[in-house]
């Protein structure tokens, strides 16, 4: 069971850790959602609910782009309001052993055009309820060109 505390600075840093654990588990990540959890992936649509964040979280945990590592660089915590903000960098590694369960087209892209590792960064906005639970999550990404959408004035 992850270390899910009242201290919004603590919980976060323990989501990400279980994200970077050598052999993540994606049972203790999502141990640290409220049931009802709203999870916005950078792209639409949201997630709704512990089952389908798993479902939107399965292909990371298997593998499929290879070995995932998030480096955080900066926190910004919000108690009175319960969110805190975390800037990041997530780093893909689909070299060697790491690589073998991705996609073949993604390890050619990889390889071919990033050397075999890669990374992007971003943004996520957490909220969590008064027993430390993720009720919302929200991820906004940079990418080399930007997602676009259609929207009415």
């Amino acid at each position: 069971m992850p270390n899910i505390d009242t201290d919004l600075s603590s919980t976060v840093d323990a989501f990400v850790a279980a994200f970077n654990e050598p052999a993540p588990d994606l049972d203790k990540v999502l141990a640290f959602f409220a049931p009802d959890a709203v999870y916005l992936p950078g792209r639409k649509p949201e997630r709704r609910g512990v089952a389908a964040i798993r479902e939107e979280f399965a292909p990371l945990f298997a593998g499929r782009y290879g070995a995932m590592y998030f480096d955080v660089y900066d926190k910004i915590v919000d108690e009175p309001q319960r969110r805190v903000v975390i800037r990041w960098a997530c780093r893909l590694d689909l070299t060697g052993e790491h690589g073998r369960r991705a996609s073949l087209p993604m390890r050619m892209f990889a390889r071919l055009r990033y050397g075999g590792r890669l990374q992007w960064h971003g943004v996520d906005v957490f909220h969590f309820d008064a027993t430390g639970r993720i009720t919302s999550k929200f991820t906004y990404a940079m990418f080399r060109l930007p997602l676009f959408e259609r929207f009415s004035a």
